[in-house]
């Protein structure tokens, strides 16, 4: 058989840009992530794990969130209000000791309040104890591929044990847009009042006519001024988080110049159709020497405005192949780049089957190959 080889079939150059659409941050840890394409635009120090603060309180909204979808809970239904709850600290729903309160309200409490409180009613009511609730959320947590993350309580209270990466917290963020679409507009929200206390959300961006929706902010000595948020723009929505900043006001205008920097300086591009043939693979002892290859889902590329005309697409695989070949089998990767993004890639398939070829056509390749070996040594040395 033939050595096998990675082969790359360049589609277009990638030619040395100015980045002048680069983005400096003063953030300790930050990540932008655009949804459609899967593209991360900006990441710094983006998996190390950190105090997350108040962010954390969206994992507690996630395990809220998962028993309303199974059914173990109902928007309606009320848990009480225990002593340990009650005299929790820092931000608070005030919610009294005793009183019965609905999950509807506590996911306000959580959100817009951000109530320690409220976490804690929460945790207790579906757990039996903030502890285990705390484990629960860890172990759920792995499984979502939130690597980075563990958790000791379910508020963000300051802990060794509670800790997050930016990475993880965008990965947190898209599964509540997407997969909870029902609740996501409570992120919207911008004021709730209970027990006759009125507090706007903490969210600096809601108002600013920036397609902000979401999602939560966080501060603690430990961790300074955090926030995870997402904004929509026309057909485009970021994700992004913030961490470590000095003040709110700081924290304020980071996000708001991320978020402006994230729809501004790139544009989305249509690279291939779903189903449409991007290009071929070589085929090794086949009854044919080459397979087309597809994507079944559209691919887009979101490309700085500076390197639209410069980006690099390749496919890759390790080949020749050898036949046989089975129809929509994936044997190749699709890699869009452009200068400062991170690479995306895209699976392929075979676009057709690839019968293993007959007696003759083997041997017919197999004299070609021993006349290649035989020429290619005769050149050497005697």
């Amino acid at each position: 058989m033939a050595a096998a080889k990675v082969i790359l079939y360049v589609l277009a150059f990638l030619t040395t840009t100015t980045a002048s659409w680069a983005f400096e941050t003063l953030a300790r840890n930050a990540l932008v992530y655009d949804v459609q394409t899967g593209t991360t635009l900006l990441s710094k120090d983006a998996v190390r794990p950190m105090p997350p603060a108040s962010m954390s309180k969206l994992m507690t909204l996630n395990m809220l969130f998962e028993a309303l979808r199974d059914g173990r809970v109902a928007l309606d239904t009320k848990f009480s209000v225990s002593e340990k709850a009650h005299k929790m600290g820092g931000s608070k729903m005030f919610l009294r000791q005793g009183e019965r309160v609905s999950v509807d309200d506590l996911i306000k409490g959580i959100i817009i309040q951000s109530g320690n409180d409220a976490c804690v009613v929460v945790a207790e009511g579906l757990n039996g104890s903030e502890a285990e609730f705390a484990r629960k959320m860890t172990e759920r947590a792995k499984k979502l591929g939130m690597n980075n993350s563990s958790f000791a309580n379910a508020t963000g209270w300051p802990h060794p044990g509670q800790r997050m990466s930016a990475e993880d917290l965008v990965i947190l963020a898209n599964r509540l847009i997407t997969e909870f679409p029902e609740y996501y507009p409570y992120f919207a929200e911008e004021s709730f009042t209970w027990a006759n206390i009125a507090q706007n959300n903490r969210n600096p961006l809601l108002k600013l006519g920036i397609g902000a929706d979401g999602l939560k902010t966080g501060h603690t000595e430990e961790a300074g001024y955090g926030l995870v948020g997402s904004a929509v723009q026309g057909d485009r929505r970021v994700i992004f988080v913030v961490s470590g900043l000095g003040s709110s006001a700081q924290r304020a205008n980071e996000a708001e110049r991320m978020v402006n920097w994230a729809f501004r300086n790139f544009v989305r591009k249509e690279f291939a159709e779903k189903d449409a043939v991007i290009g071929t693979a070589d085929v090794w002892l086949g009854r044919k020497d080459k397979v087309e290859l597809y994507s079944q889902k559209d691919i887009t590329a979101l490309l700085p405005y500076d390197a639209v005309d410069s980006f690099k697409a390749s496919i890759k695989y390790t080949g020749p192949l050898e036949a046989p070949i089975a129809k929509d089998a994936q044997i190749a990767t699709l890699v869009l780049e452009a200068d400062g993004v991170d690479p995306t890639e895209y699976p392929l398939f075979a676009k057709t089957d690839v019968r293993k070829g007959g007696l003759l056509s083997r041997m017919k390749v197999s004299a070609e190959k021993l006349k290649d070996e035989i020429i290619g040594g005769s050149g050497s040395d005697r």
